[in-house]
């Protein structure tokens, strides 16, 4: 293949960015140019109108009821003819022929010592102002029928008068009302079969890049399937707006612009995710740069994450490129999109909720970008809430999804000290609060188990922050449960020699660590033991991250070696197994568990234990007992035996 210099030059120019303003800046850019109001109104059946908004106030054409109505099973009487009733001296009715059910009208009167069936919801018929409850009444043989009551009654007891609920003329719902099913039964009431809503923005939304794929389709080494098309699809929804969706676009200009032009045909407003760096292969922004009127206004805003964010618009309509990566595609959605997709749609600005929290551990800031921490949210020891990071960057699906809120570290700032106090504001509702939760090293074992709790109704929370993190957290009293394999470098001794009085200890499984690499490697064929495979010359590493249990196993077995790779560090034993098994690295240290779902080759290293540490001080809460119980379940063993991990028998 010929090397083509020029493009090669211009791949690694990286062109900056036109000029990176402030998130408010940004704002205030953006709607400048926009109308932020109803797109227009339009009328749908009553069955179709949940979730819309009203466009007009809609006034009572008529009473409800339209009529006075029994609210009990009785008779109809007049009040008066009941004064003098007691059970010295009972009052007997006769009663009139005619039986009135709802939706029969009357045609015989009460009169002066009559009374009259009644059903509930049933019209009242002239001349009664009252009804008594059939409990309250013995019917007497005879003809014709008589009823007798010894309790007097007040007029108006149990009836609903026309227009109690509804008056004629007045307004039900007001202008700009989201159609819940409550206001759908009132509009019902009212007898309206077609409602008045704003209509819906449509909102043209396709991904850029040729690393996308369509989610059920075959995927190759460096592909991604495209989770932002359908995160940003269901939140246009959520919104108020309606998704028109319109693929993947590859990285070619002419099929960008093709695309472009049916989007701003098709929607009011134009949202498209990925190519907006500016970088090698962000033809996006390139191709949205040619719009006019007025064009681009925003590219670049200075926070973390969603930086890249290019915000334009084209003869009225908003054109928005959103960053490539998840976690930053959704944040900057909800912060610059969604607003206006509101306004468009006739909905009120969104009132974010907050909560004061305080943050337990240090974090490092990059200074000159406002930065927006991912936080999930824990009950402090001490009472109040605890902001625990989240951090999985700015590329992960998961990062704005398992976040309870996000608080803001301003630009100027390069650290926020543990034990700040933080306002963090909630994503979406105000998150439950979890009955156990569990930080510290992941494990498949300990996906199952939280599995089996889960289904037992237990809410969990769990954060993997690796075993020292684990431990640290279970010292400061922050988690019910903390899953560690530390093992003491002095001793080989796991766990055990890492707690306190403070610290209790429950055994959970043994795992077999060992190094993994591909099977046809064929350097790795015949070697005595893993010792050896992790000093094959040239064979490169990766290695696991610093404070782990299985970092501390590594650096242990190496001394102080230091292969190929070493400085490669990953955060799971998955992790470890995706960079060996797509050729990235040769070799690493995983447990057998997951060295078998990928399909490597393994040779053990250290059999290790992986057990739960529990602060004493909660150890008696019910759902750390619930969690123990399970754990001593003869079926939990069974299942993690399966998994291939050591349990003993009892």
């Amino acid at each position: 293949m010929t090397l083509d210099v020029q493009a090669l030059r211009r791949a690694a120019r990286q062109e900056q960015f036109l000029d990176v303003v402030s998130r408010d800046e940004a704002e205030a850019r953006f709607r400048r140019h926009l109308r932020m109001e109803p797109l227009g109104e339009e009328s749908v059946p009553l069955a179709a109108a949940r979730g819309r908004v009203l466009a007009r106030d809609v006034v009572a054409p008529l009473d409800v009821p339209g009529f006075d109505r029994a609210s009990v099973d009785g008779f109809a009487v007049r009040a008066d003819d009941t004064a003098a009733a007691s059970d010295a001296q009972p009052v007997t009715l006769r009663l009139n022929s005619e039986i009135l059910t709802p939706g029969v009208a009357p045609t015989q009167p009460v009169t002066p010592g009559t009374a009259a069936v009644i059903a509930t919801g049933g019209m009242v018929p002239r001349g009664a102002d009252a009804v008594i409850m059939i409990e309250q009444t013995d019917l007497l043989d005879g003809s014709p029928p008589t009823i007798e009551l010894r309790r007097a009654t007040a007029p108006g007891q149990y009836i609903a008068t026309a227009g109690s609920d509804i008056a004629r003329g007045e307004a039900v719902l007001r202008r700009g009302r989201l159609l819940t099913s409550r206001e759908i039964g009132m509009l019902a009431a009212v007898g309206l079969a077609d409602i008045p809503v704003w209509r819906r923005p449509r909102v043209a939304v396709f991904s850029t890049g040729d690393e996308i794929v369509a989610p059920g389709s075959p995927i190759r080494p460096g592909q991604v399937f495209d989770s932002n098309a359908a995160i940003l699809a269901a939140a246009i929804e959520e919104a108020g707006g309606e998704p028109v969706p319109l693929g993947i676009v590859s990285d070619d200009p002419m099929a960008l612009q093709a695309v472009l032009s049916q989007a701003l045909a098709a929607g009011d407003m134009v949202l498209l995710s990925g190519g907006t760096s500016k970088g090698a292969g962000d033809l996006a922004y390139q191709v949205v740069a040619r719009l006019a009127n007025p064009g681009v206004v925003v590219h670049g805003v200075a926070l973390k994450p969603g930086k890249p964010l290019c915000l334009a618009v084209h003869d009225g309509k908003p054109v928005v490129v959103l960053p490539g990566f998840p976690t930053s595609a959704i944040f900057t959605f909800h912060e610059f999109v969604a607003p206006v997709i509101r306004a468009l749609a006739g909905l009120p600005a969104m009132r974010p909720e907050t909560v004061d929290a305080t943050l337990p551990l240090r974090i490092a800031s990059e200074r000159g970008r406002t930065e927006y921490v991912m936080v999930a949210l824990l009950q402090a020891p001490e009472g109040g809430l605890l902001a625990y990071p989240t951090a999985k960057g700015s590329g992960a699906v998961t990062g704005f999804a398992q976040a309870d809120g996000f608080f803001a570290v301003p630009a100027l700032t390069e650290a926020v000290p543990a034990g700040t106090a933080v306002r963090v504001q909630l994503i979406g509702t105000a998150a439950a609060t979890a009955d156990l939760v569990v930080i510290g090293s992941h494990c498949v074992g300990l996906d199952m188990l939280i599995g089996l709790l889960e289904r037992d109704g237990l809410n969990v929370k769990s954060l993997a922050v690796g075993s020292s993190g684990g431990l640290a957290a279970a010292r400061r009293g922050e988690c019910d449960v903390a899953g560690i394999h530390l093992m003491d470098p002095a001793s080989g001794e796991y766990n055990r020699p890492f707690l306190s009085d403070a610290l209790k200890l429950a055994p959970g499984y043994g795992r077999l660590q060992g190094v993994v690499f591909r099977p046809d490697d064929a350097r790795f064929n015949g070697l005595p033991d893993a010792a050896a495979a992790m000093r094959i010359e040239g064979a490169l590493m990766v290695n696991r991250n610093a404070g782990s249990g299985t970092r501390i196993l590594i650096d242990r077995v190496l001394g102080g070696a230091r292969p190929p790779g070493y400085s490669a560090q990953t955060k799971s034993h998955n992790a470890v197994a995706v960079a060996v098994a797509q050729g990235r690295a040769d070799w690493g240290v995983a447990i057998q568990t997951v060295a078998a779902e990928y399909g490597l080759g393994f040779l053990p290293l250290q059999a290790e234990q992986y057990d739960f540490v529990i602060p004493a001080f909660r150890l008696d809460r019910a759902p750390v007992q619930r969690f123990l119980e399970m754990l001593r379940r003869p079926s939990t063993r069974a299942a993690l035996r399966a998994r291939g991990f050591e349990v003993a028998d009892d």
